[in-house]
């Protein structure tokens, strides 16, 4: 279930260093099957119990993409919102997330580039008070000059 968000959109002009927003999400059993049929990728990590018990991570596991679909979402309902274009997105894993996890996605406003209509965010997915996920995103914001 997803908190209850406020969508829409932030303008490049009203985007100041330091926001923040962020979204919750418990991933679900059901949530890794959609996951695996709607990319293809039925690695049995994700799964199959009894082969992931075997792995390193001694029990399924969420796909990673799927976690770091939940910064994407962040980023294309609240900030900047709706109407920016993703331009490039760095991701590190940094710790399994399992089916019934509560994953916080937060991104967090570094830097701007008001020429280009770039925004630098940090973005990070969190269980708990692990960091499972952390990354940087390039974006262009959608502003009131060319909307």
């Amino acid at each position: 279930m997803l908190d209850n968000l406020p969508r829409g959109t932030i303008f490049l002009e009203d985007i100041e260093i330091g926001m923040t927003r962020h979204l919750q999400k418990q991933v679900t059993d059901e949530d890794i099957g959609m996951f695996a049929a709607i990319s293809t990728d039925r690695n049995p990590v994700h799964l199959d119990e009894e082969y992931a018990r075997e792995t390193t991570f001694e029990g399924r596991i969420a796909h990673g993409m799927l976690t770091a679909s939940l910064i994407s979402a962040v980023i294309g309902e609240q900030l900047p919102g709706h109407g920016t274009i993703y331009l490039g997105q760095t991701l590190k894993f940094m710790a399994p997330v399992r089916p019934g996890d509560m994953v916080r996605a937060e991104v967090t406003v570094e830097g701007i580039e008001y020429a280009k209509r770039r925004v630098t965010l940090a973005t990070r997915c969190i269980v708990g008070d692990t960091v499972v996920l952390k990354g940087e995103a390039v974006v262009m914001a959608p502003s009131r000059k060319f909307d």
